[in-house]
């Protein structure tokens, strides 16, 4: 870990926990990275308007945020209007699987990223889910226009049911990850946190071994395996396990702060 100098880091379960709280502790050695001249980069499913408040609240205003699981890269700069601008984003044609997938579930509430804004979506949220502004739009007009992230939720599903669903109707031209609730996000074919830190990795001229990623979710499996060090959290499955270099502790134990303290010894 002494030749580390890009770090990327999960957001939600890693560095906050699921009812938003950011530590003391975590705070401080992000910021010890920072000033130790580390690349501290968030890789997040969040979008791009999500994410950049919480580097923002990190002390982060340089650099990069990988956003929409690798679909959105942010470069943070106090300099531009509201401290960033989107570098980069890859988008795809979603209403095949919009459609698909409203056939399988007739009641399922389906969200477009509108980047940087907010959501477009075709019902209510329940409450808190979504961030930005957000517009309920007739469902053709959800299926119209490119998107660099979509985001499915049915209440009365499970992950379960989802993982089902999407292998039933062939979703082979989207990226996709089932959270813990019944929440799926749908992604452009081949992007993931990975392909856009690899970008991140190049621009800013670290090497292939001296990058390390922690997280703790499937959508971070791609991140994992492709930073020289893999850092699961505690509380992760075992698909997140496998494809991890090591564990550290759950995130009501502040695991990722020992792994951040290790970068700097």
């Amino acid at each position: 870990m002494s030749r580390t100098r890009l770090v990327a880091l999960d957001v939600d379960g890693t560095l906050m926990s699921y009812d938003g709280v950011i530590s003391t502790d975590v705070r401080t050695a992000v910021t010890a990275l920072v000033d130790a001249g580390v690349h501290v980069v968030l890789a997040t499913g969040r979008s791009v308007h999500s994410a950049v408040v919480v580097a923002h609240d990190l002390g982060l205003t340089h650099g990069w945020a990988v956003c929409s699981n690798g679909a959105v890269t942010a470069r943070l700069d106090p300099e531009v209007e509201g401290g960033w601008a989107v570098a980069r984003s890859v988008t795809f044609d979603a209403g095949p699987a919009l459609r698909a997938i409203a056939m399988e579930i007739p009641d399922a509430l389906f969200a477009v990223e509108d980047l940087g804004v907010g959501f477009l979506v075709s019902a209510p949220f329940p409450p808190g889910e979504m961030s930005g502004r957000v517009t309920v739009v007739p469902f053709d007009e959800l299926t119209s226009a490119p998107a660099t992230r979509v985001v499915i939720r049915a209440p009365q599903s499970t992950p379960e049911e989802f993982h089902e669903i999407v292998e039933r109707v062939g979703l082979h031209e989207v990226s996709y990850a089932v959270g813990w609730s019944a929440w799926l996000d749908l992604t452009p074919g081949g992007v993931s946190k990975a392909s856009a830190l690899e970008e991140v990795r190049r621009d800013v001229g670290v090497e292939p071994y001296e990058t390390l990623a922690v997280g703790d979710g499937e959508n971070d499996v791609e991140m994992l395996r492709w930073a020289a060090c893999g850092v699961a959290m505690g509380h992760a499955t075992d698909v997140v396990r496998a494809a991890a270099d090591e564990v550290t502790g759950a995130i009501e134990d502040d695991g990722v702060v020992e792994v951040l303290r290790r970068v700097l010894r």
